[in-house]
């Protein structure tokens, strides 16, 4: 649907983390209303209505993506359930019911529990500032092949992680490796393999008044494992939260290696 200079220049005043949802409602409006082009009337009609009922519009979670699915060359892993996934784990938990029991007074959007998925270590829906973030990784690791020293994976890496000796294997360093894996894929003699593949799992980000970047939990996870630490996630913030505060506040006051211990990591 195509949008005025006008209404985009307001959508552009949403925050950031809204500014999906609210270009979503918006669009639906001017269906409703048979319009083919969106305009700043139109937008300003729906932001009066929507922050006179914005608690109607809080879900209790939010769960975002990057442009992977959509084709993304960078994607370290191909899973394009993972979004859905993540919903049917939050709906079970009946979050919002939760919130509204230990927030005092009506729900902002602020206060849902938030989730971003990025399918690799660009990171273009920002899991570093959300309660929980995957990442998507596919770690190298090394086969009997013989190195034809073409200098592929060198070239590829934008990290800087891979050194080439002559006559020797290609040597990782692991602690410059995001583990994107295009040095897997641009390895022309099977000589580098992928290790493992899944998600790193970011815990504890937020922004506000007291900013924090997520901290990495340890380990690739398989969707399947993923999701059920995300799972366990969740019910140690349920366990832990008096008034609807962040996770990474939570993370801050009893430690990140609670975390961990509860959820068996």
């Amino acid at each position: 649907m195509e949008w005025t200079s006008e209404a985009e220049e307001l959508l552009g005043k949403v925050p950031f983390f809204v500014r999906k949802r609210v270009r979503k409602k918006v669009e639906e409006e001017a269906l409703r209303q048979e319009l083919k082009t969106v305009t700043k009337p139109v937008v300003m009609a729906l932001q009066k209505k929507f922050m006179t009922s914005m608690e109607e519009e809080v879900k209790g979670f939010s769960v975002e993506t990057c442009f992977g699915p959509s084709g993304c060359p960078n994607r370290a892993v191909q899973e394009d359930a993972v979004a859905s996934e993540l919903t049917k784990v939050f709906a079970s938990k009946n979050l919002k019911g939760f919130l509204k029991e230990k927030v005092n007074g009506p729900l902002k959007l602020h206060h849902e529990f938030r989730v971003a998925v990025a399918d690799c270590p660009n990171c273009c829906s920002r899991p570093q500032i959300c309660d929980i973030g995957l990442v998507g990784a596919s770690q190298p690791g090394l086969t009997e092949q013989p190195c034809s020293h073409c200098g592929e994976c060198v070239a590829v890496c934008p990290d800087n992680a891979i050194a080439l000796a002559e006559d020797a294997a290609p040597v990782i360093d692991t602690d410059k490796c995001l583990v994107c894996g295009k040095c897997i894929r641009a390895c022309p003699t099977g000589t580098l393999t992928e290790a493992a593949s899944g998600y790193r799992i970011l815990v504890g980000g937020k922004l506000g008044r007291h900013p924090h970047l997520a901290e990495a939990l340890p380990g690739i996870h398989p969707l399947k494992e993923a999701l059920a630490l995300v799972e366990r996630c969740v019910d140690f913030y349920k366990v832990h939260s008096q008034k609807g505060e962040r996770l990474g506040e939570i993370i801050e006051e009893k430690g990140l290696e609670t975390l961990k211990s509860t959820i068996n990591l």
